[in-house]
């Protein structure tokens, strides 16, 4: 403790101090490498963040690398600062060949501009979640699920068109572009449970989906934490939205509209109406959310 002492000692307390300073400002190169660095500081998260500081700050101490050969010829201080330059420039030729390789299909392209970066999700991560899917047409008046003969087997999000959903018939809603198809009948189930679709999607245009299989799907799960939490969240948002689309449309009696999310909705439905085929459904997507 006592030699650390005498180390700082030396250093603050025994050296000279500067008696006399220089009038004459620094050259040009010096200022302008010390702009580099509190512009390139001041870059963001992110492969493009990254980027910009690692650019900025390699020529920052480029800058200072010529400030110290040309004006100080200082041999140590030009030493280190062209070290920190080559570093900067490694790190930036990494960065550069991390973004360049990540490339995707244009719905890819749209599906993360739209969905995925909004919430921060970077392309390594976004490319880690579509290597197990695929883009998959479907035309128009063409089926994705029949009402209880089609198997649950995927996980879908729509990119283009809109999918009509009915029951036994009667229409309930639309799916839309960046909705899930089958969202609720994905949280249904258990990974080693399997089920049947209880709706029919029918395409009422010409559609473009993703669609991920079960099991690549949860053995990304299990392999990435993080991208299982995220699939959690938007997938209990979709449904969320989905059953606010379905009660738009539920009315007992006089045309008064009753609300799903209140829990004596179906006892105090009469017996017609709780027999119809757009209760039942919210009779079972309320028992999935619960």
């Amino acid at each position: 403790m006592g030699e650390n002492a005498s180390i700082w000692w030396n250093l603050l307390g025994e050296h000279p101090l500067c008696t006399a300073w220089k009038q004459e400002a620094e050259g040009s190169i010096y200022h302008l490498a010390s702009i580099l660095f509190i512009v390139g500081f001041m870059g963001g998260s992110g492969f493009f963040g990254l980027l910009y500081v690692f650019s900025l700050l390699g020529l920052g101490f480029l800058c200072s690398s010529v400030w110290a050969w040309v004006d100080v010829c200082a041999a140590d201080i030009f030493s280190w600062n062209f070290i920190l330059f080559i570093i900067c420039f490694v790190q930036f030729v990494h960065v550069a060949y991390q973004v360049r390789s990540v490339t995707f299909d244009k719905e890819f392209y749209e599906l993360y501009n739209s969905l995925f970066q909004p919430l921060g999700i970077t392309l390594p991560v976004f490319r880690k979640i579509v290597l197990c899917c695929q883009v998959v047409s479907l035309e128009k008046e063409h089926c994705y699920a029949m009402q209880g003969k089609t198997p649950i087997d995927k996980l879908a999000l729509l990119v283009s068109g809109r999918i009509r959903v009915t029951v036994d018939g009667e229409f309930l809603h639309y799916i839309f572009p960046l909705q899930f198809l089958d969202s609720p009948e994905w949280d249904s189930l258990r990974p080693t449970e399997e089920g049947i679709f209880q709706v029919t999607l029918t395409a009422e245009t010409d559609c473009r989906y993703v669609a991920w299989r079960r099991k690549k799907l949860y053995l990304l799960f299990a392999q990435h934490r993080f991208i299982s939490r995220l699939f959690s969240v938007l997938i209990g948002s979709d449904i969320a939205d989905k059953l606010y689309a379905l009660n738009d449309r539920v009315h007992m009696g006089k045309g008064h509209r009753y609300d799903i999310r209140l829990p004596n909705f179906y006892q105090a439905a009469t017996p017609e109406i709780a027999r119809s085929p757009l209760t039942e459904h919210f009779r079972k997507n309320q028992k999935i959310l619960s």
